[in-house]
């Protein structure tokens, strides 16, 4: 069947996550710019999110017309839900928690506020496939949930591509629509029972190829494997390095439920660690030294985010895939020992 995989690969999200439904589409930055789009999200509304994140999540507001209104994060790096509440205005339509490296927001909070003011909430779990909370995974706790199989990701494809996690099937037949110039054949593998709306709308074209999608079938089978052995790979960094009494040194502890897209570390003299860890061969990857609302051209630099700016001074990530050794790993948490003692 043309597309079968595709349609294969949407049904196994959808049973992974927890949800009714999933439709792929081309990346995960169109996960996020679709989903706001089927909510009616537009001009003169405003969406809440981080500035400590990929600058996809803020696109995505600002291109269907809205406006991003950044808060800060808390020491965890994950939204700080109370300032979510303060940012709430009768213009407020929308909020976007960004489940960073792999930890998730508090939803259940963050879920009472969006209850109480009547607002959409969009996970942005491009990073957190399989992060669970409270007995339910990232991307099946908001309205609509967000992943990425961009290469870098726990579950890469080929190429780039994403998907929407929803109970809604309003949503998920506009999302199907939008992603296919709001035209239903070669939509889904329901169609049968899906008709062609009567009045066309203005749509893109983002699909998941489905050689793509036959690929992501397979690493599919792996995923808990992968995310087991990330896992352990991040305990004994943190068996080695949690304790450490270094000036200038923080190393995150594990919060429950999480996966580990990514492991950071915090080092205040980053750029003398950044060398020394290059000098014993060891690749690590410094990412937004200028956060998203200080770049120059954006527009976003009325907003006072400390939390964020010193974290874009101090971390830095330690490698972390599934295919790391454990002599590996070993020989890191040496070259990060190696830097302290000198």
């Amino acid at each position: 069947m043309l597309r079968s995989d595709t349609w294969k690969l949407e049904k196994s999200i959808a049973k992974f996550v927890g949800t009714k439904y999933a439709a792929s589409c081309g990346s995960g930055t169109d996960a996020l710019f679709l989903s706001l789009l089927a909510l009616g999200i537009g001009k003169g509304d405003e969406v809440i999110t981080v500035s400590n994140t990929f600058i996809a999540t803020i696109q995505a507001i600002v291109h269907t017309g809205a406006t991003p209104i950044l808060i800060d994060v808390g020491e965890d790096e994950q939204m700080d839900v109370k300032q979510a509440l303060d940012a709430v205005t009768k213009r407020t339509k929308a909020i976007i928690p960004v489940h960073y490296t792999g930890a998730m927001v508090d939803m259940l909070e963050l879920m009472r506020i969006a209850v109480k003011y009547n607002l959409y909430v969009v996970e942005d779990a491009c990073q957190a496939l399989g992060a669970i909370q409270k007995g339910k995974k990232a991307g099946a706790i908001g309205d609509l949930g967000c992943f990425s199989f961009n290469n870098a990701k726990l579950l890469g494809g080929k190429e780039d591509g994403g998907v929407v996690t929803t109970d809604s099937r309003e949503l998920y037949e506009k999302i199907c629509l939008l992603r296919n110039h709001w035209n239903v054949h070669q939509l889904s593998v329901d169609r049968n029972d899906y008709p062609q709306p009567k009045e066309m709308q203005w749509a893109w074209k983002s699909r998941l190829g489905n050689a793509n999608a036959a690929f992501l079938n397979v690493k599919f089978k792996y995923l808990p494997w992968a995310i087991k052995r990330r896992e352990e790979i991040a305990f004994e960094y943190q068996d080695a390095l949690l304790w450490r009494d270094w000036d200038g040194f923080e190393c995150p502890p594990h919060t429950k439920g999480r996966i580990y897209q990514e492991f950071h570390l915090r080092v205040k003299d980053r750029d003398k660690f950044t060398k020394h860890m290059q000098e014993m061969g060891v690749e690590t990857l410094t990412r937004d030294v200028v956060p998203n609302h200080l770049m120059e051209g954006l527009k976003l630099s009325h907003f006072h985010l400390p939390v964020t700016e010193e974290l874009a001074r101090e971390v830095i990530r330690l490698p972390l895939h599934e295919y790391l050794t454990s002599a590996e790993v070993a020989y890191i948490i040496r070259a990060v020992k190696a830097f302290f003692k000198k």
